[in-house]
């Protein structure tokens, strides 16, 4: 069985101090929903909503699912909505070591073995690495000595992909276009850090803004008046050569497991036909 972090335990010892109705109407509100639309999505009646979120009623565990899901609320917090309440998690926390997660790590390693010869890395919610392909682990050695680089950007912590991409002893000098990479990773990190009110996201955000070269504003993504691309292409600068590539983000459509909920994979493709090529020989080395 696996055995909660310590962060885990604080975490639920915070959310077992609020109170159901305060969460609720959190949520509620951010998501943007009036009380008369959540009643009307959870299937329940306005007055009832407003008692529960007053605290003058208390909800049952079918009341607090059924809520979580009108609220689409991702499963890590659809756990802390039942702590709330008064009840146990309803989704269990596994690692993928665990024995009941084997088809999820076969289904990784097979995204992972059938992305090559480009890159591919599975990462949690926080950007810490799971998982990589070959090609991820030989494109990162292009960096230098990639495991003095991991403990200057990381120490002794999970080895983190938004950390190494915007601190300046990791991936940044080889950036080419850090700029405009680093405003798009941390809109987007800390729009998820948002919608999902997590508070160890934000953490994230706010540490890696310490970093030096960063500019507080990069809070906020700047928008452009030019037409983008589809999508935004990191020029990668290493070994004399420049790798172009942009990315893509898959998670799993029905998990049940928080952890599976939480994993993404990030695969990596060539924008153009010096980069694929690159990428072949890299994997054929």
């Amino acid at each position: 069985m696996d055995k909660a972090p310590p962060r885990a335990e604080a975490e639920r010892g915070a959310l077992e101090a609020t109170s159901f109705g305060e969460a609720l109407r959190g949520w509620r509100q951010e998501r943007r929903q009036s009380q008369l639309a959540l009643s009307l999505a959870a299937g329940v009646s306005q007055r009832h909503l407003s008692f529960l979120e007053s605290g003058r009623a208390r909800p049952s565990r079918l009341m607090a699912l059924q809520l979580a899901e009108a609220l689409d609320l991702p499963l890590r917090q659809r756990n802390q909505l039942l702590i709330a309440a008064g009840f146990a998690p309803s989704y269990p926390k596994r690692t993928l070591a665990h024995p009941d997660m084997a088809p999820i790590r076969r289904a990784l390693d097979m995204l992972l073995q059938h992305h090559r010869p480009y890159p591919a890395v599975v990462i949690d919610r926080q950007w810490n690495i799971m998982m990589m392909n070959p090609p991820m682990q030989r494109m990162l050695s292009l960096l230098g000595d990639i495991e003095a680089i991991w403990r200057t950007v990381c120490g002794a912590g999970p080895r983190n992909l938004l950390k190494l991409s915007m601190h300046p002893e990791g991936a940044r000098p080889h950036i080419l276009n850090w700029e405009e990479v680093a405003t798009l990773l941390l809109w987007r990190t800390r729009h998820e850090a948002e919608a999902q009110c997590d508070a160890a996201l934000h953490e994230l955000v706010d540490e890696v803004l310490q970093y030096e070269g960063v500019p507080r504003q990069w809070r906020m993504r700047e928008q452009s008046t030019a037409v983008p691309a589809p999508a935004l292409a990191l020029r990668y600068g290493v070994a004399g050569a420049e790798l172009s590539l942009f990315s893509m983000l898959s998670s799993f459509g029905t998990a049940l497991d928080v952890t599976a909920d939480e994993v993404r994979v990030e695969t990596f493709f060539p924008t153009d036909a010096a980069s694929e090529a690159l990428l072949q020989r890299l994997d054929a080395s």
